[in-house]
């Protein structure tokens, strides 16, 4: 996504600005040609030469710096940026910004920047509340600046209010998303997506259950996926520990009875549904309320198991409006085989099979291959690849071969 990519990254005066080293390096690991230009009153926070040590290139700070006769700096610097961001955003460079003031090198290069601009804002609550700056704020939204509003948490005047800097994971995460959005289009607008994802739960008591190694990452990369391709995503998941993706709603859940009566109530309304979870195939009928202690007698623990509900093919069997049902199949041996019978047993529209018996594409791993099997006979193998352009390429197959209209 950002190899080669030319982003400029605009510090301006306020106490965050600490945290935009964080930001530079996550846009240098990711591949990108960065660039930083400061306020003055930024480098009373933090020293430009951090920011050259980081990006291995000259920081602006002076509108007057003309070092190239050649070149009106703050104009090539506009013209060769992608994408920028300001950050930390305070009320005095926003007020700049709305109202097209260039008096630093920082606003005059923003007024001449064609690219995307992302403002990250920064400030006390009272300074983000106050009518000036909410006017300025509408004016920037207007202008067609995308808004990555602060955090609320514990400010630098010592108490609790909306006005932190995000976090630079999250500010990043939130460029990306629309970025991606920008550069893949969105194939899925106006579509509802359910993506249920994550390895099902069955307790056999309070501090035990029987469960699978699947992590949930598949159906994490799908539902990020579908938000960057412009589809309302709701997720129904049993990894709490996975980072909901920007732009996607999630329920937990744990059981696969629960999986089933969220998914069934929000199917009315999907237009599509992805079973991505591994649905564990028995419950443990017999389940203690509490800590069974250690049996010792030769005859052990018995567990009773009951079936579960099949939640795809009650999906693939019900009285369908419209809606697109995809499963997945994950096996260790005869893998289009049995996925192609999964497909006709449980009545979907497509089936995503992948081999689960290799270490470097099966359960936690971090690349995956699949292939696509629709209901009309096409079998469809994707690459390996990484989750993420896994996911993507999934997608992008589902709509280009007419499973998703």
């Amino acid at each position: 996504m950002w190899k080669g990519k030319n982003v400029t990254v605009f510090v301006t005066g306020g106490i965050a600005a600490f945290k935009v080293a964080t930001l530079v390096r996550l846009f240098v690991k990711a591949g990108a040609n960065v660039e930083v230009a400061m306020t003055k009153s930024a480098c009373e926070f933090i020293t430009p030469l951090t920011f050259q040590v980081l990006t291995k290139n000259k920081v602006h700070t002076d509108t007057f710096d003309e070092d190239e006769a050649s070149k009106v700096q703050h104009i090539h610097l506009a013209d060769k940026t992608d994408v920028a961001v300001v950050v930390p955003a305070t009320a005095n460079t926003i007020a700049k910004m709305a109202n097209g003031i260039a008096d630093n090198f920082v606003t005059s290069t923003l007024l001449a920047i064609t690219a995307p601009i992302f403002v990250a804002s920064a400030m006390n609550e009272h300074m983000w509340e106050n009518p000036a700056t909410i006017r300025n704020v509408a004016q920037l939204k207007a202008d067609g600046k995308v808004i990555i509003e602060p955090a609320t948490g514990f400010l630098a005047e010592g108490y609790n209010g909306k006005g932190r800097l995000p976090e630079p994971e999250e500010i990043f995460e939130q460029v990306t998303f629309f970025e991606s959005r920008r550069a893949y289009g969105s194939p899925l607008k106006g579509k509802s997506v359910l993506i249920a994802a994550g390895g099902t739960k069955e307790r056999i008591d309070p501090v035990r259950y029987i469960s699978n190694d699947s992590s949930g990452k598949m159906g994490y990369a799908l539902a990020k996926a579908a938000s960057v391709l412009g589809a309302e995503v709701q997720l129904v998941s049993t990894a709490k520990q996975l980072k909901v993706p920007f732009g996607v709603n999630v329920t937990y859940v744990e059981s696969a009875r629960e999986m089933e009566e969220v998914v069934t109530a929000q199917f009315p309304t999907t237009d599509v549904a992805v079973m991505v979870a591994a649905v564990s195939d028995y419950y443990v009928a017999n389940r203690s309320d509490q800590k069974i202690k250690k049996q010792h007698n030769k005859s052990g623990l018995k567990l009773e198991l009951a079936e579960n509900p099949d939640i795809l093919k009650g999906l693939g069997h019900s009285k369908k409006e419209g809606q697109v049902v995809i499963g997945f199949a994950a096996e260790t041996e005869k893998v289009l085989e049995y996925a192609a019978a999964k497909l006709e047993k449980k009545k979907a529209d497509a089936i995503i099979a992948n081999d689960v018996s290799s270490s470097n594409i099966g359960f936690n791993a971090d690349n995956h291959q699949v292939t696509i099997l629709t209901k009309e006979g096409k079998q469809i193998p994707l690459p390996e690849c990484s989750k993420d352009a896994l996911a993507l390429e999934i997608w992008k197959t589902l709509v280009a071969e007419n499973v998703i209209r």
